[in-house]
């Protein structure tokens, strides 16, 4: 430990502590939209994706600010906003309980929720969500700038594979602590998760203000207008736009881990189903076989390990749909629905090792020569462009797929408006194959292209 500046394990040890609290509010933001303020699934799924979406382009930008200002200022700016941002979602529900235009039930209670489906209420979580996404978006830039400021050549590696170790860490604990609280209180639960994940940020704020001293305070970041003509420049290069939608078509499967398993497992299983736990299955998966596959791929080419991974996320949709389709009898104690879904999110983490580790490498190869730095910056718009789409398809399949059991008066009319439940993954079975197909053209493409050039000079 003592190879690491003070600043460096204050800055992790808080990076820990937002991803606990965004995790454990994200995994069900899309349940928390709907049961609690009253969105259809529609409005759920584009104002989540909107959220998410923010999160992925907004820290270029924000990073840049926080060169000009100090990273301490930056991290005590964020974690302000965030507290107030998480607190807020707790805080808006329960005065409106308070007032009598929001009411909870148990949950066997036959409504659970009832008052703001059409109330204009309903929108003050706009600027709500704003806070956390301009919030986050200073963490994003700034923890992990302070990892590059506080290592050097020599530890570098090691301190980001600290950062990353404290990353999954955080997020394997927030999704942990979903699934109490919603069992034990039922929709009310969603509510108080918020005021944790506030009390979080509000701790790593403390610690912040208290801890947090560093002595590399040199700028370094871009102008806006620099980076605005990077951001020009990536969307102008069509080799690069390309090989970001393809690539976004995984990360839209992957996203549905947040986007649509929440609501598709409760609804279809009960509220004895374990979202948070199921997605737990992701980090843990990652964890334990990244770096077996990358050893496994050192000596294959980038393009070769992504298109595995792109291969394989196609085969992790197609498992999610089986579900619904092999009966009622439980497997290893476990609902046939929650059986197939963890397959296939250990799937969807082996296509991440495949695709991941290695894309910044073949992204930066089909950058200009000299200037991969620059476009790298931008190298996470898959991420923007994927969860902008992911979210609002998935509201659009919910609902005539899978919609709220509330709108239907006897168990046997939702059984039938939900026998096709399993359509939801066979689009993006679609999308998955689609983008694994365009992924192998994509790369004989521009194979060819880079021979004609180089022939050429």
């Amino acid at each position: 430990m003592t190879k690491f500046s003070k600043a460096f394990w204050v800055a992790n040890s808080v990076e820990l502590l937002e991803r606990l609290a965004f995790y454990a509010v994200f995994i069900v933001i899309t349940l928390y939209l709907s049961n609690v303020w009253g969105f259809t699934d529609i409005q759920a799924g584009i104002i989540s994706g909107c959220f998410s979406a923010g999160l992925y382009l907004l820290p270029t930008f924000v990073g840049a600010f926080a060169d000009k200002i100090g990273f301490r200022t930056s991290i005590i700016i964020a974690f302000t906003l965030l507290t107030i941002g998480y607190g807020s979602l707790g805080l808006f529900p329960t005065l409106l309980e308070s007032s009598g235009l929001v009411t909870y039930g148990d949950k066997t209670a036959e409504t659970i929720f009832t008052g703001l489906q059409s109330s204009s209420l309903r929108w003050s979580i706009l600027p709500i969500m704003i806070l956390i996404v301009i919030g986050g978006a200073f963490i994003k830039s700034v923890i992990s700038g302070t990892v590059a400021r506080e290592t050097t050549s020599e530890n570098r590696a090691r301190g980001y594979s600290i950062f990353y170790m404290m990353v999954n860490i955080g997020a394997f604990i927030g999704k942990t602590v979903v699934d109490p609280l919603r069992k034990g209180m039922g929709d009310q639960g969603l509510v108080y998760l918020n005021f944790f994940s506030a009390a979080m940020t509000f701790i790593a704020l403390i610690a912040v203000f208290f801890f947090y001293k560093s002595a590399k305070t040199e700028g370094q970041g871009k102008t806006f207008r620099e980076l605005g003509r990077a951001l020009i420049k990536v969307c102008t290069n069509a080799r690069l736009i390309i090989l970001i939608l393809i690539i976004s078509g995984f990360w839209m499967i992957q996203s549905q881990m947040y986007a649509t398993m929440p609501k598709y497992v409760i609804r279809m299983i009960g509220e004895e189903a374990s979202p948070g736990w199921y997605a737990n299955v992701n980090p843990l998966v990652v964890f334990v076989a990244v770096n077996f596959v990358t050893s496994f791929m050192k000596k294959r080419t980038a393009l070769t390990s992504m298109i595995i991974g792109m291969l394989i996320i196609p085969v992790s949709a197609l498992v999610m749909s089986l579900g619904n389709m092999i009966g009622t009898d439980y497997i290893l104690g476990l609902h046939p629905i929650a059986f197939m879904m963890i397959i296939g999110i250990a799937m969807q983490a082996i296509a991440e090792c495949f695709i991941s580790p290695r894309f910044l490498e073949y992204f930066s190869l089909q950058a200009p020569k000299g200037e991969e730095g620059l476009y790298l910056g931008f190298s996470h718009l898959h991420s923007f462009f994927s969860y902008l789409f992911a979210f609002g398809l998935s509201g659009f399949l919910l609902e005539k797929y899978c919609p709220d059991p509330k709108l239907y008066s006897t168990p046997v009319e939702y059984a039938e408006a939900t026998s096709h439940a399993h359509y939801i993954w066979f689009v993006f079975v679609g999308i998955g194959l689609v983008s694994a197909i365009a992924l192998l053209i994509y790369g004989k493409v521009t194979k060819n292209l880079d021979k004609k050039k180089i022939a050429a000079e």
